[in-house]
């Protein structure tokens, strides 16, 4: 069945077109599934029209804003069911750029979990704001820091999954939403003792439109690495 591209949207309309065609032009066996939160904008019924006429192009219409998480799982679902041999996942805002799929998909022949970094060597960031980038790295480092986690970059959208990853880990039963779910599901990945692997890219602000990174996104973000880092803490106690 190929590769499976999870794009997660909400008003994305001036982007989704563009993206969607630069990653259908890899020269890879590639198909692309949006799930849109009934955006506003339209968004969901352009990349309908889309799908319409070319059946690489599939679509998840969603009845409210329901996030990240639950956008990602349902996602999963739809790949898992249709047997794709990688799934990936990406921004919808041309700050994942769709050249580094290829590298994703080469990595994971050796790993069960590759993530697009900012944060290793050769991976870099271009054209954002310095209080963006100061945040994202100070919440990299505490996640890194308080759960042990060996990813560098572990806030990254830029995935590629072996299917039995998601299927050992059962992302549905996450507890957090947002960027906060991607923390999670990497900390759930390394306790598991699946190999993750990290390549670098290019990471781009976004071409249009407005960011979706918010105060209660990083409350939510700092709380869900307080609460695994407390589990931690607790399942060491019962061991002892």
């Amino acid at each position: 069945m190929g590769y499976l591209m999870i794009i997660p949207t909400y008003n994305e309309r001036e982007n989704i077109e563009a993206l969607i065609r630069a990653l259908l032009s890899l020269p890879l066996p590639l198909e692309v599934l949006v799930v849109d939160d009934h955006s506003p904008d339209g968004t969901g019924e352009l990349v309908a029209a889309m799908a319409a006429a070319d059946p690489r192009i599939h679509v998840i219409h969603r009845p409210a804003k329901l996030g990240l998480g639950t956008a990602y799982v349902a996602g999963f679902r739809f790949g898992l069911a249709r047997g794709y041999e990688r799934i990936l996942t990406m921004d919808a805002d041309f700050s994942h750029d769709p050249m580094h799929v290829p590298a994703l998909i080469e990595r994971s022949r050796k790993a069960d979990l590759v993530i697009g970094s900012r944060y290793v060597p050769g991976g870099r960031v271009v054209d954002s704001p310095w209080y963006r980038r100061l945040l994202s790295r100070g919440a990299n480092r505490f996640a890194r820091t308080l759960l042990r986690l060996t990813p560098r970059d572990v806030t990254a959208g830029f995935r590629c999954y072996h299917p039995r990853v998601l299927r050992a880990i059962a992302p549905e039963t996450i507890r957090a939403e947002g960027y906060a779910f991607l923390i999670e599901i990497t900390y759930r990945a390394q306790r598991a003792g699946f190999r993750i692997a990290e390549v670098p890219i290019r990471f781009k602000d976004r071409r249009y439109g407005r960011s979706k990174v918010s105060r209660r996104e990083i409350a939510r973000a700092l709380w869900t690495v307080l609460r695994l880092s407390w589990d931690q803490v607790r399942a060491c106690g019962r061991a002892e």
